[in-house]
């Protein structure tokens, strides 16, 4: 953790992931602390694999985190979460942020696969994820967040993901949901009066046995092809664990696609 001000808490996890040169993953680089601990957990033949475990609630009003995420050639790297990211009204006044940036280099593979973010009543959060791909380089990231608690109005919540992929625009979107945000986010062409919302994102070189095709997967469950072999899956779900059973179908569907 970096500090505590009386702007709320800033606090950083750096994880680095090296082929170490006998099929494995290295991890020279693990620090954080605080609401970001980054936990080495065991391997999964040559995957490393990385939890973040939270001593502390939030992020709350004014807090800062951020999460960054370096996998090297050869390496893989499987990160997640031990817990829900709930995010809270704090004391001090103005939005919280946090912000994750990944990085990928040639041969090396992430899978950035967190638990859901919840926004709660009163609570205002700006969230970035931002990846950058070499050629070559494999991802599979998720993003779930939930709209309030169990019978709670939602926080404001801001949303934008960036994927480039060899320097070039892979996918760049932003979803802006609760009170203050603009028109129509709870309206039938957003989330249609849902209070879950998801997607994954898969970049895979090579090429699938079934070239991906833009249609629906199911209910609320959406498949769009992006360039260079990658996809993106959007969900909407009345609930949070509505929402992981329909990613998780996707997911198996992509998989099996791609074998």
């Amino acid at each position: 953790m970096d500090g505590v001000t009386a702007a709320g808490v800033t606090a950083r996890a750096r994880i680095e992931a090296r082929a170490d040169g006998r099929g494995g993953t290295a991890l020279p680089v693990l620090e954080g602390g605080g609401p970001l601990a980054p936990r080495r957990t065991r391997a999964h033949g040559t995957e490393a694999r990385v939890l973040l475990v939270g001593a502390m609630s939030g992020p709350l009003g004014g807090d800062r985190f951020a999460v960054e995420a370096r996998v090297g050639e050869g390496a893989r790297l499987h990160l997640g979460s031990a817990a829900a990211t709930l995010a809270l009204p704090g004391q001090a006044k103005g939005e919280a942020r946090y912000d994750v940036r990944i990085d990928v280099a040639a041969g090396g593979e992430l899978h950035w696969l967190p638990e859901q973010l919840i926004s709660a009543r009163g609570s205002d959060l700006h969230v970035t994820t931002r990846a950058e791909l070499a050629p070559g380089a494999r991802l599979l990231l998720r993003e779930e967040q939930v709209l309030g608690r169990a019978g709670e109005e939602p926080g404001r919540l801001t949303s934008r993901l960036t994927v480039r992929l060899g320097g070039a625009p892979l996918l760049d979107q932003e979803l802006s949901c609760g009170p203050g945000a603009p028109g129509g986010w709870d309206g039938p062409a957003v989330l249609g009066g849902h209070r879950a919302v998801g997607q994954l994102v898969l970049v895979a070189p090579g090429s699938p046995a079934n070239p991906a095709e833009a249609r629906m997967l199911g209910e609320g469950t959406a498949l769009m092809p992006l360039a260079g072999r990658a996809v993106l899956v959007s969900a909407v779900a009345p609930d949070a664990l509505a929402l992981r059973r329909r990613l998780d179908e996707a997911l198996a569907l992509l998989t099996a696609d791609r074998k």
